[in-house]
């Protein structure tokens, strides 16, 4: 088998430094960070659909935009420059592809290539990937694997099993199977669910709808955000580029920290202040107490912000509706609610969440073991406890998605740099037999929650908790000691292992 060049198109038969699963902000992201700081290392991304984007090409549902500021979504060595704070889909797809094409890495994503299994070898330090290209099975080899396929489940959200779905007359749309051509004009529209997806579908479908019922179990915290930021704007007339973005991102970090902070700190506080604005926007006598005073505190969940207060907008004029109630049951003209209420509808949007995977879905060996993730710790957030040189790409959940990719792409740059220099073959951290550990995620959203048994843990410490916290993380992934005490750098032929608790305790007796 050939070793590749750097900038040699993707290759099955060729052995790879890197392989990057995933062609998405996450991947591009990742393999900029390779060109920029390891550019002697070979790298190919494969990519299961036939566009790069990932999110931002899969999701095509009406008015889809980013739910984080696009300071800080946006990538830490490309400027921002389209002005909107939260940026429509193809803006952001625009993005990711001017960055690919720009950088030179479109030409080494191979697409409609999907990823089925890694398995690694301790003897020969290497991952052989099958993976399934345009119905062909292809087999690749690298020395190390960049898991950047997201957090859900692509082929299809999380969809209840509803009474009486089969009796609804209408159609019934999850909004990650939109299909951009579908034309509900006129249309009475039900969208099921609170979260950012059933915000930002509210006021894009009250436009050309006859009417549309946003219908959700218990309110999520809303609160309405400049669509323009004038601070960044006055930058961007005033300096140039990139130091106008670098300083509004800074600003636009601490801003959220700071707002987080403040949240858990003092929740009745910042709830009041939120409910009040809503009161303001909607007016006295909106039931404001009913429909957006969630029984759970600020950032117990991910918070909506709506730009320029859309969603109040339409709620004002009438063209929509809220409805905060329990599902009886659908019936051939909409929803009977538990209270007795009906909802008509000619087209019912579940916007009930997604599934999370971790990987894509992919199988992962290690020396012949399979590996259960929840049977393992996370690493800085970044890797896996007994899995050696592998990185999954998971950002923060308070804060935009990229701010931890970025930095999770430093630290493997600084690593594979480190191996080079040392001659390591693998880098795999090791979780002590007695760690205690605790739920990856400490969040109450319905996707989260029903994913925690197949998620990997956490520990209650570093360098096994995962903070989230960009500042403590820029301090210690960008700039602290790569060995550690925790990762284990070794040789072809050394035991790796999968180092599953019960493998840790017999090899220390």
């Amino acid at each position: 088998m050939a070793t590749n060049t750097p900038d040699q198109k993707p290759d099955p038969d060729t052995e790879l430094d890197v392989l990057i699963v995933g062609a998405g902000l996450s991947g591009v992201g990742a393999a900029w960070h390779l060109k920029d700081k390891s550019p002697d290392r070979s790298f190919a991304i494969l990519e299961a659909r036939d566009d790069l984007g990932g999110t931002w090409d899969l999701f095509r549902y009406p008015g889809i935009r980013s739910d984080s500021d696009m300071y800080t979504f946006g990538y830490n060595f490309r400027p921002w420059v389209d002005g909107k704070v939260f940026a429509d889909g193809p803006a952001i797809r625009n993005y990711v592809r001017a960055t690919a094409d720009e950088a030179g890495i479109t030409q080494r994503i191979q697409f409609g290539t999907r990823v089925t299994q890694i398995s690694w070898d301790t003897r020969t330090a290497r991952w052989t990937v099958t993976a399934n290209h345009n119905g062909k099975t292809e087999t690749w080899t690298a020395r190390f694997i960049m898991m950047c396929s997201g957090y859900y489940r692509y082929e299809a959200g999380y969809m209840p099993d509803f009474p009486g779905m089969d009796d609804f007359k209408g159609d019934i749309i999850h909004p990650q199977l939109w299909q951009e051509d579908y034309d509900y004009t006129g249309k009475k529209v039900v969208i099921i669910g609170s979260g950012a997806t059933a915000v930002t579908l509210v006021p894009a479908m009250a436009e050309k709808a006859e009417h549309v019922t946003m219908l959700q179990r218990s309110p999520t915290y809303i609160a309405a955000r400049p669509s323009r930021d004038g601070f960044a704007d006055f930058l961007q007339k005033t300096l140039p580029s990139r130091a106008a973005y670098m300083i509004t991102r800074v600003r636009n970090v601490l801003q959220g920290m700071f707002y987080y902070s403040l949240a858990r700190w003092q929740p009745e506080m910042v709830k009041k202040s939120i409910l009040k604005e809503a009161k303001k926007a909607l007016g006295e006598d909106f039931d404001v107490e009913t429909h957006f005073s969630p029984n759970y505190k600020p950032w117990d969940q991910r918070f909506c912000m709506v730009p320029d207060g859309d969603l109040f907008d339409v709620l004002k004029d009438g063209s929509a509706s809220i409805v905060t109630d329990h599902i009886e049951r659908f019936d051939e003209t909409g929803i009977t609610l538990k209270s007795g209420e009906h909802l008509d509808a000619d087209l019912i949007i579940p916007a009930t969440g997604l599934a999370m995977q971790i990987g894509g879905g992919m199988e992962i060996v290690v020396d012949g073991q399979t590996v259960n993730p929840p049977d393992h710790v996370t690493y800085r957030g970044m890797m896996l406890s007994g899995l050696p040189n592998a990185v999954i790409a998971f950002g923060y959940t308070n804060a935009s998605w990229t701010l931890k990719i970025d930095l999770t792409c430093e630290r493997v740059c600084r690593m594979l740099n480190h191996m080079k220099k040392t001659g390591a073959d693998y880098a795999v951290p090791e979780a002590p037999a007695d760690l205690e550990t605790q739920d990856l995620l400490d969040f109450s959203s319905g996707y989260v929650q029903r994913a925690l048994p197949t998620l990997p843990r956490q520990g209650v410490e570093v360098p096994w908790k995962t903070y989230q916290n960009y500042i403590m993380d820029m301090i210690t992934i960008r700039y602290g000691k790569l060995d550690d005490g925790h990762i284990r750098f070794g040789k072809a032929g050394d035991r790796a292992g999968v180092a599953t608790p019960e493998v840790v305790a017999e090899a220390a007796e």
